[in-house]
């Protein structure tokens, strides 16, 4: 299964904008740009968490816009900003992102480095390090 979205002007929900999103399993892609084409990439296993933002204006023509963090290089905060379906995206995003990082078997690592009070715990256990 797969999305295929295109961005959206706020006024009446209409897609006069020249960016494209396609989610699949694997992958998002975003296309933009009318005379300079732009094309960004993400696997969904890089995908760490998905939030919908829904303003006043996007509630009333039925858009949304799907916000992901994850540790992609290009773009760690994409936005699929102003589509229509944005739920059902998120959902998709949020389950298959998961289901990638199994299949490949990837450990999400986050905030590994150790906080405020690493050293104390260390001297109390000789094993730590």
């Amino acid at each position: 299964m797969a999305y295929k979205e295109r961005k959206r002007i706020l006024f009446f929900g209409l897609p006069w904008t020249f960016t494209t999103y396609q989610v699949t399993e694997e992958l998002i892609t975003t296309r933009s740009g009318i005379l300079r084409r732009i094309e960004n990439d993400c696997y969904m296993y890089k995908i760490v968490d998905v939030r919908l933002e829904t303003s006043l204006l996007e509630r009333l023509f039925g858009l949304g816009t799907v916000h992901c963090f994850g540790g992609d290089v290009t773009d760690p905060d994409l936005l699929i900003r102003h589509i229509r379906h944005a739920r059902e995206i998120k959902d998709f995003i949020l389950h298959y992102s998961e289901d990638q990082r199994l299949k490949r078997k990837t450990l999400n690592t986050q905030n590994i480095g150790g906080g405020p009070g690493l050293e104390e715990m260390a001297d109390h256990d000789p094993c730590m390090f």
